[in-house]
Formats: structure tokens, C-alpha cells, sequence
């Protein structure tokens, strides 16, 4: 089925349908984390099996926006995001599968092991990538790369109100799965937080839908890009907005979200790591089979096992939400004999990255 949004509120699906792109519900799993003396179960929101050729969170995002753009008749979309941004990458491959053409405007981040392979991949789909931030005169790149080109543009991270509407519909999912699988609503799901659509989307779909869960937003992007006041308005936006769709949905939904934002696990900055993130990684890795990264995902597993090893934690049901792809890229690491569509910046510069 896969448009649970629009089963429970008709009248909003047909005014505003999505593109058929996630293999929709992810599945939800139980699985076993040691703690100290016992071993305790959590669920497991397996979104890194979003769809078959990438998954991860972006792609429910994507399936109300591309369909935006196809709906306005774009022959191209452009998104900015970070070299190695999932995003960005999602967007490229979601794009030509659409039949779109796809530019992405790509910042320099700390280099990881993953951004040979984002880079790679680009090349392989023929991404048009320019060089952006830094500095850089934004104006004249806008004018070359957008103007007279038919161009949808998509904010950064998908996180427009119209993106996070995807997760609205994944908070509709979770409700319906834990009903049909007879688990008790979890007492908190913990979500890497970047560019907020995500938890936005989830928190005001959970409220809608009247679960009563706390959300656990581990930040893991600078402040200026991710606050408590921005992500309250982006959930009132995206409430408010849905309620002139459609009046059965109630704006009011906005008023009962239960946010808990977490700081304590952003490791120095974006794409950034400390041992936190790497213990968490692996103990999810041994745990659970999951293959966590340490820009987003590791660190919402080290906020949900901090809190399961904390003197105060009694028992709560907990929920991790896994918002990386697990999908394995058809590419290698390996540096490309020339750059192609890759700029000569980051071909120099992301290649040869320790794993």
C-alpha cells in the first residue's frame, strides 16, 4: 500500500498525490542489546530498505517532491547538499530513474570513507555537480546552472515543508504497524536530526495519528542549520499547510508533538566523529547486523544506548530509526583515472580516505 497518509485522510491524498519511488512499509523489527548485567529488546524502523536501488530516509521525502516537480512539468531538478550527501545522492538517482536530469550543488565536508563512493556514483549517473559554498558567488552559479533550464529545485536535505510531508505519512506507518503486529507504542524513537524534515514530518505524523511516543531528535548539523524554534515552525507550517489541503486533518496536531532534542552527541560538527560514535557503530553492527554510518545514524544509536546503560533508565520501550541506507552502491572507492563530472577540487581531495 505504502500511502497510509492518504488512507487515513482521502481528500488529501487526491490533492497531493505521491510518486510511487519507497517499497513501503519498511519493516519493523525486534532486536537484542545487551545492557550491563541483561539484554534488552528494541525496535529497529528499518528505513535503510526504502527502495531497492538506495535506500534511506530521503527516498520518502522525494516521492511527494519529485512528483511536485513532474506535476510542474521539470525536466531537471537541483539540490545542494554536502560531497558526500545522501541527499544530494538520493536525488541523482531518483532523478534518472524519473527520467529527470539532475545538478547538485556540493559543499566540502571532513573527509570520510563514504565520500569516494557518493563521488563515484555521481560520475556514474552523470550528475552535473558544481562547486558551491565556501565563498563562492552563489548569484552567477544560479544563473548558469538554473535560469532557462526547466529546473525544479529541491532545499537542501529535501526538508521543505512538502519533503516532510513524507514522514507524516511515516508516522501513519508505524501507527498501523504496531497495531497490526500487536507491539506496544514505543515510549521513545530516536531519529538522526539534520536538516529537520525527517523529525518534523515524524513528530507531527505521530501526533496525528495519536501515538503517544517521544521523539529523541539527536542533532548532528551545525546550529544554524538545526534549532528547536526552526524544527517548531517547520512542524507548524507543515500542519498548518495540510489543513488547507485538506480540513479533516487537524492544524492542531502541531500543539501535541513530544520532542526531546538532544545535543550531546554531535561529536565536533557534521560529519564529524569521536569514540561515541564509533562504539555505537560497531555495538549496532554486533548487536543488531546493522550497518550504521558516523555522520547521522551512529549518533542516534549512541544517544539510544547511553540512555539504555543510564542508572535511570527503567525499562522504557525504545524505538532507533534507521535513516541510512543499507543498499551497496555499484561502484568502488577507487580513485577514477580522470575526473570526468567531478570537480577538480574534490577530485583531488576526497580520494584515498582511510576506512
Amino acid at each position: 500500500m505504502g500511502d497510509y497518509l492518504a488512507a487515513a485522510f482521502p481528500n488529501l491524498g487526491r490533492r497531493l498525490p505521491k510518486m510511487q519511488l519507497a517499497e513501503l512499509p519498511t519493516p519493523l523489527e525486534r532486536h537484542s542489546i545487551p545492557n550491563r548485567d541483561a539484554t534488552h529488546t528494541i525496535l529497529v524502523k528499518r528505513d535503510d530498505l526504502t527502495r531497492a536501488s538506495y535506500g534511506g530516509n530521503k527516498i520518502r521525502k522525494l516521492e511527494y517532491v519529485l512528483r511536485r516537480a513532474a506535476d510542474r512539468r521539470a525536466t531537471r531538478v537541483a539540490t545542494f547538499g554536502a560531497v558526500g550527501s545522501n541527499h544530494a545522492l538520493a536525488t541523482a538517482i531518483l532523478a534518472r530513474d524519473s527520467g529527470l536530469e539532475c545538478t547538485c550543488f556540493l559543499a566540502h565536508q571532513p573527509p570520510t570513507p563514504k565520500v569516494p563512493y557518493v563521488l563515484n556514483m555521481h560520475r556514474r549517473l552523470g550528475t552535473e555537480i558544481v562547486r558551491y559554498g565556501g565563498g563562492i558567488d552563489s548569484l552567477p552559479l544560479f544563473r548558469k546552472y538554473l535560469q532557462h533550464r526547466n529546473t525544479w529545485v529541491i532545499p537542501l536535505g529535501g526538508s521543505s515543508w512538502l519533503g516532510a510531508v513524507g514522514f507524516v505519512n511515516a508516522g501513519f506507518e508505524l501507527a498501523a504497524q504496531i497495531a497490526e503486529q500487536a507491539l506496544p507504542c514505543p515510549d521513545r524513537i530516536y531519529i538522526a536530526n539534520g536538516t529537520m524534515g525527517s523529525a518534523a514530518g515524524l513528530l507531527l505524523g505521530l501526533a496525528a495519528a495519536e501515538l503517544p511516543a517521544e521523539v529523541h531528535a539527536v542533532r548532528v548539523v551545525d546550529n544554524n542549520v538545526a534549532s528547536p524554534a526552526a524544527l517548531d515552525r517547520l512542524v507548524h507550517k507543515i500542519a498548518d499547510l495540510l489543513n488547507r489541503y485538506d480540513p479533516a486533518f487537524d492544524a492542531r496536531a502541531a500543539d501535541r508533538i513530544r520532542l526531546r532534542w538532544r545535543d550531546e552527541f554531535f561529536a565536533g560538527g557534521y560529519a564529524k566523529s569521536d569514540e561515541t560514535t564509533a562504539r555505537a557503530v560497531r555495538q549496532a553492527g554486533t548487536s543488531t547486523g546493522l550497518r550504521l554510518e558516523t555522520t547521522y545514524t551512529g549518533k542516534a544509536m549512541a544517544a539510544l544506548l547511553h540512555d539504555l546503560q543510564s542508572p535511570g533508565y527503567d525499562g522504557e520501550g525504545l524505538l532507533f530509526w534507521n535513516t541510512h541506507s543499507s543498499r551497496a552502491l555499484p561502484v568502488t572507492a577507487d580513485k577514477p583515472d580522470s575526473p570526468g563530472n567531478i570537480p577538480d577540487e574534490f577530485y583531488e581531495r576526497y580520494y584515498c580516505v582511510d576506512a
